[in-house]
């Protein structure tokens, strides 16, 4: 999958595309429904999207909220059969450029598109007065087509990235899974921990959760997809997802332990599955009552996995 991240100055190759237009954060059943609507024959099928997303832009100091880091929504995206990922950088630029602006020198002379499907709630441009509306009007107008995704619901129920973080804060990453249409995942980087897992004899990958709305804090059974390197594969396992409450207080990070593996995987890039909650966060007496519970929650991770 290409990705770009900037819509001027393409060749021929990177322009024409059926595109999908959106945030596309989680990428869950209903941004897959719009996507899957974007197919054309003949055309590249391509996702816009935006970096940062711009909530973040318009608010940076407020709660992280976004399900998926840039990476993660890339490695969706390209699962998905996606040729070539949009991703416009949201700045100061594109915040303050009309609907119809971005519509004929993005949409139509930038990118060159053919068609744009976006979801029915979709809007654009600076204010959001872009409506979907307006872009069938702008499309006409340019030369692409339009088509106008309706939302899709689960069991009676809407699909919302808001519902998929509630799932996700109450500690139900199977219900948060049904919207998704896939086990929501933390992806990114090994970075050197503290190495108390080593200690204890769970060795755990550390990776850090910056900027991404926290599923509920504690243990979960979960699934790791080494992504490069001679280990790559998949792997089941137990991870902490926390501040560690037994070593003071600590920033949050995500810690798995990967069952039936060896090797180093520092600076390795992992996407971890969760799959079931297991047990809050707790604070023992001791070091031999923490691996006491470590070994009973790896057991109970393995039984869960087993059953998948």
């Amino acid at each position: 999958m290409r990705r770009l991240t900037d819509w001027t100055g393409l060749s021929d190759a990177d322009r024409g595309a059926s595109i999908a237009m959106g945030n596309f954060d989680g990428v869950h059943i209903g941004h897959q429904a719009v996507i899957a609507q974007a197919r054309r024959p003949g055309a590249p099928l391509g996702v816009l999207t935006f970096e940062p997303h711009p909530r973040e832009y318009f608010a940076p100091d407020a709660p992280p909220f976004r399900l998926m880091n840039a990476e993660s929504r890339a490695n969706r995206l390209e699962k998905l059969g996606v040729d070539g990922l949009y991703e416009l950088p949201f700045d100061a630029r594109l915040a303050g450029m009309e609907a119809e602006t971005f519509a004929r020198e993005v949409l139509a002379e930038g990118l060159g598109v053919s068609h744009v499907t976006v979801g029915a709630d979709f809007c654009f441009g600076k204010g959001r007065r872009g409506t979907v509306a307006r872009l069938q009007e702008f499309g006409a107008r340019y030369g692409f087509g339009v088509t106008i995704a309706e939302l899709v619901g689960l069991e009676g129920q809407e699909i919302s990235s808001t519902a998929i973080r509630t799932a996700l804060s109450e500690g139900r990453p199977r219900d948060a899974a049904r919207m998704l249409g896939h086990w929501h995942r933390i992806e990114g980087e090994v970075v050197h921990g503290e190495k108390r897992g080593r200690e204890l004899g769970y060795p755990t990958a550390n990776m850090g959760v910056d900027g991404l709305h926290l599923p509920r804090l504690g243990v979960y059974a979960v699934k790791v997809d080494v992504l490069e390197g001679p280990q790559a594969g998949s792997y089941g396992g137990a991870a902490s997802l926390g501040v560690r409450p037994m070593f003071g207080t600590n920033t949050p990070n995500l810690e798995s332990f990967l069952f039936d593996f060896s090797g180093d995987l520092y600076g390795r890039h992992l996407s971890v599955a969760f799959v079931d909650y297991l047990r809050p966060e707790m604070k023992f007496d001791g070091l031999p009552a923490l691996m006491d519970q470590m070994a009973a929650d790896c057991t109970q991770a393995r039984a869960i996995l087993a059953g998948l």
